[in-house]
């Protein structure tokens, strides 16, 4: 079961884990629970990415960043023993696409990176990111920065690309795991919040056009 295969990966890896969690009592938390209760109703997808009343759409969005941060880190993770150097030496969705790492540390180029690496980067800029208050505030009253969204679009458009590579060259591992329904309920997920609040550019989306066409995305 899945259960089995994340409780198995994380006895052998502690780096993947989910490392951000919602204080209880705050609003957020409450919003959490609000989408949490939402998903395991079995609510149509695309209506359960959609703002509910009176809510503030920044609080909607942080509450989705940080937990398809955490969702994905756990997919990730279950397979990173298939994601090695030597099966991934570049960072890819295929032939056709190619992902480079930059940040405003280490890489301040577009740098080749193998897949590992880039995950490996990948995650640890997130949570940087998600727990820096000055980004995401969790205090009441502290309001968001103006480039907030802006840096969600960048975060969950690095996130898809976990999901294009995941699917292109580890679907066999998915399907043997049996993790196939988890994984594509996470990415029906993601793809229908992104798409409800156009958060990431439709340029991006293309490596799994196919996929979101055959389920009408």
């Amino acid at each position: 079961t899945m259960a089995l295969c994340l409780k198995q990966v994380f006895n052998k890896d502690k780096t993947f884990r989910p490392r951000k969690k919602f204080e209880p009592g705050t609003q957020r938390f409450e919003l959490y629970k609000k989408a949490q209760a939402s998903l395991k109703s079995g609510l149509d997808l695309k209506a359960v990415v959609q703002l509910p009343p009176g809510e503030s759409i920044n609080d909607w969005i942080a509450v989705h960043v940080v937990d398809f941060f955490n969702r994905i880190n756990l997919i990730y993770g279950t397979m990173s023993e298939f994601c090695t150097e030597r099966s991934c030496p570049i960072m890819s969705g295929g032939l056709k696409y190619e992902y480079r790492w930059q940040d405003d540390s280490k890489y301040k180029k577009p740098t080749k990176l193998s897949a590992p690496q880039y995950m490996c980067m990948l995650m640890d800029w997130i949570e940087m990111l998600i727990n820096n208050e000055d980004v995401f505030p969790t205090r009441i009253g502290v309001p968001f920065p103006k480039q907030f969204q802006q840096v969600c679009t960048k975060i969950l458009t690095r996130l898809f690309r976990v999901f294009v590579h995941v699917y292109i060259h580890h679907f066999d591992s998915i399907i043997n795991m049996g993790a196939e329904a988890h994984v594509n309920t996470c990415y029906k997920h993601f793809y229908y919040f992104i798409r409800e609040f156009s958060l990431i550019d439709h340029r991006e989306l293309e490596p799994l056009v196919r996929m979101a066409l055959a389920w009408g995305g």
